[in-house]
């Protein structure tokens, strides 16, 4: 039952990730610092200015640096750590989710960007998350269609857990409630 609900939520944010185009927007508000693993700048070189001309767009510095997840983001003096799963490989799941399972203690803020543009690739991913016994939100995934759609979600969490954390959103939600 909760394979097919995941399933039903995975199409659906599929579907409606696909049918708009990136929109290379700049956010309004603080931007930050975002570290890059530097093996980054080996594996994905034609992707490496896209990257840095929509951080700047967004006031973000991009620097490398040896770390375990691929993108470290500090927005706000938050820190939000990314794995970027750019090639799904249906033979090949082990080595990502062990890498998931490790980096996911590590970091409060840890999300998992995962670039799956076709059915079979979806249908690996859902049986390989309940085969890992991954529990859902811990980290959350982030299914999206391309690199630069990916880029795009990572740039935006990270923005809006700093913008999240500078307006004091949290207590102003907890005062609301009491």
């Amino acid at each position: 039952m909760l394979s097919s609900q995941f399933s039903v939520l995975m199409d659906m944010h599929l579907s409606d990730s696909s049918t708009s185009a990136p929109s290379h927007a700049t956010l309004s508000g603080p931007g930050g610092v975002c570290l890059m693993r530097n093996a980054w700048k080996g594996e994905h070189p034609s992707v490496i200015n896209f990257i840095s001309s929509f951080l700047s767009a967004n006031s973000f510095r991009l620097n490398f640096v040896p770390i375990a997840p691929d993108f470290i983001f500090n927005c706000g003096g938050l820190s939000v750590a990314f794995v970027f799963v750019t090639n799904w490989d249906c033979n090949n799941v082990s080595l990502i989710f062990s890498r998931v399972q490790k980096l996911r203690t590590q970091f409060a803020r840890f999300y998992v960007i995962i670039t799956l543009p076709a059915k079979q690739q979806i249908d690996s991913f859902i049986q390989s998350y309940f085969k890992f016994e991954m529990v859902i939100g811990k980290p959350t995934f982030v299914p999206v269609q391309d690199i630069e759609m990916g880029f795009e979600k990572m740039v935006k969490i990270a923005h809006s857990s700093g913008v999240y954390k500078q307006q004091n959103i949290g207590e102003k939600l907890k005062a609301e409630v009491s």
